[in-house]
């Protein structure tokens, strides 16, 4: 096991929106029950007064936690960035605030499994059981289906499975790196830090050390965000031409076989079909990825146009 002083541990807060103070009081006690120099760092990135006036009792609560609200929105990757440039020791532990702790030794996991010059990557998990809400299955479904993964297969792809939810970096490899600022809205800042990484030959080791997602979102919410992680990834296409997820890889195959252009047009006529299924009762994560790729051909469709103008 690392020593204490190997292992001193910055955890990194970026709040929106959201309760974090059982989180950090979490946090806080596996911290101390570990036995090894920690700081808390939760920077508000200007959620609306309900959450401020609830969060800012953190500010007192520990000589560990620091609370901190900006003064404007700034984005999903620049307050990460924020984060790590506070941070005042030499493993920086992200984790969003929508999270929630599962297990009595999720700090000490990370602690047993410090590795210089490696990125620990632990997971997430969603409830067992669906939301009694019907209108967060989809977001649950998804969640279940898709992004609990264990850590064996995601160690098949380390770099492609690279999560940003819940991972652990010494700070001079995230120093060097960082979060790609030219993300300004939602989705894909961990696809990009994940081929930084691999680009750079850091090795990722995945644990089975997750944290629960607990912000699901509506059918609406969760919708537009998929339309915007698209938005993102078209024009991230044009700055990293070798980005790769599976959705590129489909869209990539279509090209190959010159089938892009009958395959939007075949996708236009079923949104409506497609879109039905996923705000039903019982969505069909099929519909989801086709949905997907429609946006996708409809996006590099759009901005070839406007680029040859």
């Amino acid at each position: 096991m690392p020593s204490q002083s190997f292992a001193m541990l910055s955890v990194l807060i970026p709040v929106f929106n959201f309760d974090v103070r059982a989180l950090v009081q979490d946090l806080h006690r596996q911290l101390v029950a570990a036995g090894v120099p920690f700081e808390i760092i939760c920077f508000d990135d200007d959620s609306t007064p309900p959450f401020k006036n609830i969060n800012r009792a953190l500010a007192t609560r520990s000589a560990h936690i620091r609370y901190v609200e900006l003064p404007h929105n700034v984005g999903r990757a620049r307050i990460r960035n924020l984060l790590a440039a506070a941070a005042q020791y030499p493993w920086l532990l992200f984790m969003d605030c929508d999270s929630k702790v599962v297990s009595n030794d999720y700090i000490q996991q990370y602690i047993s499994h410090l590795q210089s010059e490696t990125v620990l990557c632990g997971g997430r998990c969603y409830a067992p059981t669906p939301p009694s809400n019907p209108d967060l299955y989809l977001h649950w479904l998804y969640g279940r289906q898709r992004e609990q993964i264990s850590a064996d297969r995601r160690q098949q792809k380390p770099w492609h499975a690279f999560m940003s939810n819940n991972f652990l970096v010494p700070k001079a490899i995230f120093d060097a790196t960082g979060f790609d600022e030219r993300i300004v809205q939602y989705g894909h800042e961990d696809t990009l830090l994940g081929l930084e990484l691999q680009q750079r030959g850091v090795p990722i080791l995945h644990l089975d050390n997750p944290l629960e997602h607990l912000g699901l979102e509506t059918n609406s919410v969760f919708l537009d965000k998929t339309r915007q992680g698209i938005q993102s990834l078209v024009q991230l296409l044009e700055i990293y031409p070798n980005l790769e997820t599976k959705l590129l890889r489909s869209y990539q195959g279509l090209r190959a076989w010159r089938l892009a252009t009958p395959a939007r047009i075949a996708l236009r006529l079923l949104q409506a079909l497609l879109l039905q299924n996923l705000r039903s009762r019982h969505p069909w994560l099929r519909c989801l990825d086709l949905y997907k790729l429609l946006l996708l051909l409809e996006g590099v469709e759009e901005f070839t146009t406007v680029s040859n103008f």
